[in-house]
C-alpha cells in the first residue's frame, strides 16, 4: 500500500506518536465481551518470492503459498477481491487450503462498487460480490470498504444511505481517505453515524497522513492498517506503541483487533510479525501464530 508513504530519509522527522484514545471509546468498549479477546495479524497477500526459503520451504511454488501462510499468520487482508469479483468455486478453493486452522479472510470490497460512480444503484454488483465471499463460511472475517481519496463529506448522505443498506450479519469496516473526514465537526458526526449502524472505522497508520490515525472506536473491535518500512527501526517503536494501546483497549473491553501489515517490497512482514506476536504475548497474554523461519525447517 502506497497511501501516505514518504521517502525513508524523512522518517526521522515525523512524529509517529499515537493520539490519545478518544474520550467516548470507553462507552463503546463497555459493550465488549472480554472473554472473547482475540488478535488477528496478517498481510495483504499470502506470500512473496522472498519468503521462500525463509518461512516457506525451499522451492515452494506460488500456487502453494496459501497452504503454508496460516502456519505464520492467522488472517489476510484480501485485496484480490477489490480488483475482481470471485465466484463461489474459487473462494471455496482458497478456504479449503486453510481448513482446520483458526484463520480468517478479510476481503476488500470490489472497486466496481466503491470507486466507480455513485454508491447507489450497485445492488446487483453487491449481491454478486457477497455471494462469492460468503463461500468462505466461518472463515470469513470482516469486509472492509475503502473509498477513494476524492470521496469527500459532500457525499455524506450517499455514504450513509449505502452503509444502512448493508447486511447486518456481516461485519464491515470503512476506510476513508479524504482529509475533510478527519476535521471537526465532521469526524464526530461520522463516528456517531458508524456507531449507530454498527460499522467499524478502519484506522490507517501511515507516515504521510497522521490524521488517519484517528483513534476512534465505533465497535469493541478495531481494524488497523499499518504502513511500515521493511522493519525499519521506526516500525518497531511504532509497533511498541500499538501494543501498549491494544493492552489498554483490551483491558477496557476490546474483543478483537485486526492488524494488517503493509511494509513495502522488501518482504519483511514475517520479521515484523514475529516481533509483534512476541510483544503481544508478553504485554497482553494473547497468543497468535509466530512466523517460523527456515533454520527450523
Amino acid at each position: 500500500m502506497e497511501f501516505g508513504r514518504v521517502q525513508e530519509d524523512l522518517l526521522s522527522s515525523i512524529d509517529f506518536s499515537l493520539p490519545a484514545s478518544a474520550a467516548l471509546n470507553h462507552e463503546v468498549l463497555k459493550t465488549g465481551l472480554p472473554s472473547k479477546q482475540q488478535c488477528w495479524l496478517g498481510c495483504s497477500s499470502w506470500g512473496q518470492p522472498g519468503w521462500v526459503g525463509r518461512i516457506y520451504p525451499p522451492k515452494t511454488k506460488e500456487t502453494n503459498y496459501l497452504s503454508f501462510y496460516p502456519q505464520h499468520f492467522n488472517t489476510v487482508e484480501l485485496n484480490a477481491t477489490h480488483y475482481r469479483i470471485w465466484g463461489e468455486e474459487h473462494v471455496q478453493k482458497w478456504a479449503a487450503k486453510t481448513k482446520g486452522k483458526e484463520f480468517r479472510f478479510c476481503p476488500k470490497m470490489y472497486q466496481g462498487i466503491t470507486h466507480r460512480g455513485s454508491l447507489s444503484g450497485k445492488e446487483a454488483l453487491m449481491d454478486e460480490f457477497l455471494k462469492g465471499i460468503l463461500a468462505f463460511g466461518d472463515q470469513l472475517g470482516p469486509v472492509f470498504i475503502q473509498l477513494s481519496d476524492q470521496f469527500s463529506p459532500s457525499r455524506e448522505k450517499e455514504l450513509y444511505t449505502f452503509l444502512s443498506s448493508l447486511p447486518q450479519d456481516i461485519r464491515f469496516f470503512l476506510e476513508l481517505r479524504h482529509p475533510a473526514w478527519f476535521q471537526q465537526p465532521v469526524l464526530d458526526q461520522l463516528v456517531a453515524a458508524l456507531n449507530e449502524r454498527k460499522i467499524g472505522f478502519v484506522l490507517t497508520d501511515t507516515a504521510g497522513r497522521r490524521d488517519c490515525a484517528h483513534m476512534r472506536l465505533t465497535l469493541p473491535e478495531i481494524f488497523i492498517r499499518f504502513v511500515g518500512y521493511n522493519f525499519h527501526t521506526t516500525d518497531k517503536s511504532r509497533c511498541d506503541a500499538w501494543i501498549h494501546q491494544l493492552r489498554e483497549w483490551y483491558a477496557g473491553g476490546l474483543e478483537q483487533a485486526w492488524f494488517m501489515l503493509h511494509l513495502g517490497e522488501g518482504g519483511s512482514e514475517p520479521d515484523m510479525a514475529a516481533y509483534f506476536a512476541s510483544q503481544l504475548k508478553q504485554q497482553t497474554g494473547i497468543s497468535i501464530p509466530v512466523p517460523v523461519f527456515s533454520s527450523l525447517f
